[in-house]
């Protein structure tokens, strides 16, 4: 499980997700896979985004988040959605107040609306089996780095599987596309990784 924080990275993000929308039109659901969800801080600010841009048809997300943890002691806490408010200075201040719940004791929750469209499961990345398929997006970030080379590069295959046709990928920005599958994927802009299915 890696560090990472809400709105972490936004511009990559906004603009993934403007993709998903673009390329998910028309379906019956938008498929999103967050693959390594930490606490949920990412998950939350996709479907956050989505939520901005979706309106009336924000029910048609269906947001995997998935993590591996030997420990499994923090799927309740994505589920709970709930945080302090200290890790939630990063928000800007109308998102904060429209998505998030005051509990007392300083702790907030994420909505009930963006909460009903984050599905959290374990998983192992290195099982190399998708939880699902058809993904209009992928977000991987925080995980590849610990993973050996020839692992990422089975990893992002595994995406690359799981995605539908047009699909984009967004990795960490430390994250280049391995030469050996770089032709599976073409980037979408030059100062972010973020790639389509090709």
């Amino acid at each position: 499980m890696a560090f990472t924080f809400f709105f972490r990275d936004l511009p990559v993000l906004e603009y993934a997700v403007q993709e998903a929308i673009k390329l998910a039109m028309g379906r019956m659901r938008i498929k999103i896979w967050d693959a390594g969800s930490a606490l949920g801080q990412e998950p939350y600010t996709l479907a956050i985004l989505f939520a901005e841009r979706l309106g009336a048809t924000f029910n048609n997300l269906y947001l995997d988040a998935t993590d591996y943890d030997s420990e499994n002691n923090f799927g309740d806490i994505v589920k709970l959605a709930t945080y302090k408010y200290d890790e939630l200075q990063r928000i800007p201040a109308d998102i904060f107040k429209k998505y998030f719940d005051s509990q007392g004791n300083n702790l907030y929750r994420v909505c009930d609306k963006v909460r009903s469209r984050v599905f959290f499961q374990y998983h192992d990345l290195l099982s190399l089996k998708a939880i699902g398929s058809e993904y209009a997006l992928v977000v991987c970030k925080n995980v590849l780095l610990h993973f050996q080379y020839n692992e990422r590069i089975e990893v992002i295959k595994m995406f690359y599987q799981a995605l539908s046709t047009g699909g984009f990928l967004a990795l960490e920005n430390t994250q280049k596309m391995p030469e050996e599958i770089s032709h599976l994927f073409e980037q979408v802009v030059p100062d972010a990784q973020l790639y389509r299915k090709l």
